[in-house]
């Protein structure tokens, strides 16, 4: 498990090139799955987002001027490397984030293909033509909003820096990243590989540290055009009004209590594969996981039984061993979050179906782990109904129709996600369209690709990524009329 082969980077990346902190500090990156420090990385502040910055002004300018087919075959190498790098991108992100290789393979393929996609989007950003009569020319042209500012989560630190680089890239904007200290390993490697593949010094800079220190100061800093930002919603409202100071526009992937119906009708061997998958993987640490089970109520005690049973069957441990499937919880801190969850829950009577209790790695005796846990029949306005708790804790709502379901779905100030199973199609588009939602599954959680566009209402969120329209949230528009 050592990590001395994959020559991690210690330092930030800015203006193409490794630069140790200004102040010199240094912090460490832990290893979730044995709790221990596995490397140090440079602990930035407001001195190294302004170098970040400036490089990315000055370079974002001439990239702005660069063809969009050549920004789009950028993009495409950058989509071939991380192919041909699979194995070290993942290894680095299981010693950052705990999860298992299989799932950090899986988030390396989505990496590459939100490059591959989005290769092809830059010169596909058309403007449109305006008819204002035969004395008129008026028409619209799609530019760069200039410098960018993309703070990443610790959950998906490469799929989630994919998919908003690689767009704000193909629109010809330039990029300035701040991941979250808990994972910055995978974002300055990604940065590094922009650069080889032929991205001009300056376009990608990423400053690692903390989120007062470094991030506060990029999503602030006066040059800085659109922030993107994934995290929990009392930090993105923050981020929103630092934003707002200067005229700033913002996307915002937030919080999540998203829930997974299963009616009556549904094919429960499917349903029961799906539920599982939407809650445990990831040890439940996804914005848009399945946090909440909403099940009538003739099916509720076998498919409960199944769930259960299904949940215990997991093999726990550090995500670079061979058979394991189920990986740790990102940090100390949080993992104290979930279980403090599931104690008060506990303490006010509620059913803990499974799981319920820290662990750790039967192998070493260490890491943060938290089981699969089920906590069953919660009145809705249960705080582990109604709050997130972002890690592997489902909360299961009995309902005896499809239209309360609805309601038990619509019960929070969420509104990420949502899962449906049913047999009835008909039925299945109804309760779409009544469900609020940035997405709505039916019959396949996670349903979709880079190809869709995702993210929330209410406090879950603003504005969308993925799809075309993630670029045009990197674009301003701008209108010409002539008289002739």
């Amino acid at each position: 498990m050592a990590n001395h082969a994959l020559n991690l980077p210690n330092q930030h990346f800015i203006d193409g090139r490794w630069q140790a902190a200004v102040s010199g500090r240094m912090m460490a990156s832990f290893d979730p799955g044995i709790a221990e420090p596995h490397a140090e990385f440079a602990a930035g502040d407001s001195d190294d987002i302004a170098l970040a910055v400036a490089a990315a002004k000055r370079a974002g300018a001439l990239w702005a001027k660069t063809s969009a087919a050549e920004r789009g075959r950028v993009l495409m190498r950058v989509a071939e490397a991380l192919r041909a790098h699979a194995d070290r991108f993942a290894r680095a992100e299981v010693l950052d984030s705990g999860k298992t290789l299989a799932e950090a393979l899986g988030d390396v393929r989505g990496a590459a293909r939100a490059f591959e996609y989005y290769a092809g989007a830059g010169d596909k950003l058309e403007g449109r033509s305006y008819p204002l009569g035969q004395d008129y020319v008026s028409y619209s042209v799609n530019e760069p909003v200039g410098v960018t500012a993309h703070i990443i989560p610790w959950n998906y630190p490469l799929s989630t820096a994919a998919r908003s680089f690689a767009p704000a890239l193909a629109a010809g904007c330039s990029v300035v990243a701040k991941p979250a200290e808990q994972t910055p390993m995978t974002a300055l490697m990604l940065a590094d590989l922009l650069h080889q593949a032929g991205l001009p010094a300056g376009v990608c800079n990423v400053v690692t540290g903390t989120g007062v220190a470094a991030g506060a100061a990029l999503v602030a800093h006066p040059d800085v055009h659109h922030v993107t930002f994934t995290g929990s919603t009392t930090t993105g409202i923050n981020v929103m009004q630092a934003a707002a100071r200067n005229i700033a526009s913002v996307t915002l992937e937030l919080g999540g209590k998203s829930p997974n119906i299963v009616l009556a009708d549904a094919d429960l061997d499917l349903a029961l594969d799906q539920v599982i998958g939407a809650i445990f993987e990831n040890s439940g640490q996804i914005c848009s996981a399945g946090s909440r089970l909403v099940i009538e109520r003739s099916i509720h005690a076998e498919f409960i039984e199944r769930l259960a049973k299904r949940a215990g069957g997991f093999t726990i441990g550090h995500g670079l061993r061979d058979g394991v499937n189920y990986g740790a919880i990102n940090s100390a801190e949080h993992l104290a979050k979930v279980a403090g969850y599931v104690d008060q829950a506990r303490a006010r009577g509620v059913e803990v179906v499974t799981g319920g209790k820290i662990t750790a790695d039967p192998e070493t005796g260490k890491g943060w782990f938290y089981p699969p846990t089920i906590l069953d029949g919660l009145s809705w306005d249960d705080p582990v109904v109604q709050e997130e708790i972002f890690g592997p804790v489902l909360a299961v709502q009995v309902v005896d129709s499809a239209d309360e379901a609805i309601a038990a779905a619509n019960c929070t100030d969420f509104a990420l996600v949502a899962g449906l199973f049913t047999r009835d199609i008909s039925r299945a588009h109804r309760i779409a369209r009544d469900v609020d939602a940035g997405q709505v599954f039916i019959n396949e959680y996670f349903a979709g690709g880079i190809e869709t566009p995702f993210g929330g209402n209410r406090r879950s969120g603003l504005g969308r990524e993925k799809g075309m329209v993630a670029v045009a949230s990197y674009c301003k528009l701008k209108t010409v009329t002539a008289r002739i």
